[in-house]
């Protein structure tokens, strides 16, 4: 038996890791490392996961920090666009390259070996410079013609249909902006990212990551590891054992097993949690197995939180370390607005906490504005 640990005590312990108890005083590289790869399907949703998380954060950092690549975005774990830093980007990719998110193809069969060698083209073709969309669809097109792979042509139709996109996504490649600011939402431009480690394992890069996991997210169980990496959960599991001997063990009130570093932060389960603004697609929604998010989502809440019909997982706010709530920011020509709606009434303390705390943000989110308003709207 291993000791039981409430649900209030891994919400607790999750907030103090993700600087959701008392911010972060680091450098926003480091603050990625410490709170796991940041989700980055949507870019606005960036700088705000850092802005909660990191004391005196500014976007200026964020911008400074890709451009000098000490952060990268690119495709990775589940196949979705991630941000991490420059340092744990290859043991990244090597996971993800070992997933199936990795698997390009869309058809059966094995992969042309011919493929592979394009593949490693693709990469070598993107470290001279920054390639546009339309620049690695026309060279893979021509590598192809040389190359003449043996692909169904039911898997080069669906390929040409989507500008090769299935097949780029496993380059490891990462997102530049073509014009070099940083500062927009669109990133045409692709590149490669760092050289990986010397001969690096599949097994090394899986227990680094991990570990990673751990830091930011533990006390986690191998399912949660396993569904955040985008992996089947025997392999996790067994990384997991091979690294026990420096691991701690707890229990979760469903009677899971839960891994831990020791130094990793367990507050008391009574600490004050103060309220927070999370981004769309934030990560401690999505770092458990689906079944085991109540740490910090209430299953209650779940499908008003996660739109099935586009995939879309909504900016949230936590009120005593829960998800209370969803928020939204309309913007004009000079005014911007924050609008918060509750799933419930909120006791008056958190409410204006939560208002103080949304008009921060909505001046960090548009600092250019001449007014900025943050309305609570009515429970439905």
């Amino acid at each position: 038996m291993h000791e039981q640990l409430s649900t209030q005590a891994l919400n607790r312990a999750l907030l103090a890791r993700q600087g959701l108890l008392e911010r972060l005083a680091l450098p926003a590289v480091e603050a990625v490392e410490a709170i796991g790869a940041l989700q980055a399907q949507h870019w606005p949703a960036i700088p705000v996961a850092l802005w909660t998380r990191v004391e005196g954060f500014r976007a200026a950092e964020l911008h400074e920090a890709l451009a000098a690549r000490r952060l990268l975005l690119g495709r990775l774990l589940r196949g979705t666009q991630h941000v991490v830093s420059a340092g744990q980007h290859p043991w990244y990719a090597a996971v993800v390259a070992a997933s199936e998110a990795s698997a390009w193809r869309r058809t059966d069969g094995p992969a042309p070996p011919e493929m592979e060698t394009l593949r490693a083209e693709v990469q070598a073709y993107a470290a001279d410079c920054p390639r546009t969309a339309d620049e690695l669809t026309a060279f893979v097109e021509a590598g192809v013609e040389r190359l003449r792979p043996a692909l169904a042509e039911a898997e080069l139709a669906h390929q040409r249909a989507y500008k090769w996109r299935p097949f780029l996504a496993a380059c490891a490649l990462v997102r530049v902006p073509a014009d070099g600011r940083w500062d927009g939402a669109r990133l045409p431009a692709e590149s490669t990212g760092p050289p990986a480690p010397a001969h690096p394992s599949v097994d090394g890069a899986l227990e680094a990551v991990a570990r990673w996991h751990l830091r930011a997210f533990g006390p986690a169980a191998a399912e949660d590891v396993a569904g955040w990496i985008g992996w089947r959960t025997p392999p996790v599991r067994e990384a997991l054992r091979r690294l026990e001997p420096e691991l701690v063990r707890f229990e979760d009130e469903a009677g899971r097993l839960l891994y831990d570093l020791p130094d990793g932060p367990r507050p008391d389960p009574g600490v004050t949690a103060p309220v927070r603004l999370l981004p769309w697609f934030d990560s401690v929604l999505l770092a458990y197995a689906p079944k085991h998010r109540a740490r910090i989502l209430p299953d209650a809440h779940r499908d008003r939180v996660y739109v099935r019909a586009n995939l879309q997982w909504l900016p949230t706010f936590l009120v005593d370390g829960l998800v209370a709530g969803t928020w939204s920011v309309r913007s004009g020509r000079r005014d911007a607005a924050l609008a918060l709606q509750p799933f419930a009434p909120l006791p008056r303390p958190a409410r204006a906490a939560l208002v103080e705390e949304a008009e921060r943000l909505i001046r960090f989110i548009r600092p250019e504005a001449a007014e900025h308003d943050v309305a609570v709207e009515a429970v439905v």
